[in-house]
């Protein structure tokens, strides 16, 4: 129990709705688990889910999911490392004003 606790391991089936577009004004894939609160360090795996679309489509649909839930270590991994990777993103630069004479 203390095991699963810390590594995590427990796994949840769930419905999975799938949005897939690739038109002119929209490129995205979205898969939205239905009923469960993800948390950090979570895996979501969706079975059957369709591997490419042509240009000019929406696929809308719905597949289940495996959830496997993250424990204590795995969460906090991943926000510790969620929050090193963010720094990579400010790049702050420290040159003088231009001064006109």
């Amino acid at each position: 129990m203390i095991r699963d606790w810390l590594l995590g391991g427990g796994t949840v089936e769930v419905r999975c709705d799938i949005d897939i577009e690739q038109t002119a004004e929209s490129f995205h894939a979205h898969a939205i688990p239905d009923g469960v609160d993800l948390r950090p360090g979570d895996v979501v795996t969706v079975h059957d889910a369709p591997t490419r679309i042509g240009f000019g489509d929406r696929f809308t649909c719905v597949r289940t999911a495996t959830v496997r839930r993250a424990g204590v270590l795995g969460r906090a991994w991943t926000e510790l490392t969620a929050l090193l990777e963010l720094t990579e993103l400010y790049e702050v630069g420290f040159q003088p004003k231009e001064t006109t004479p």
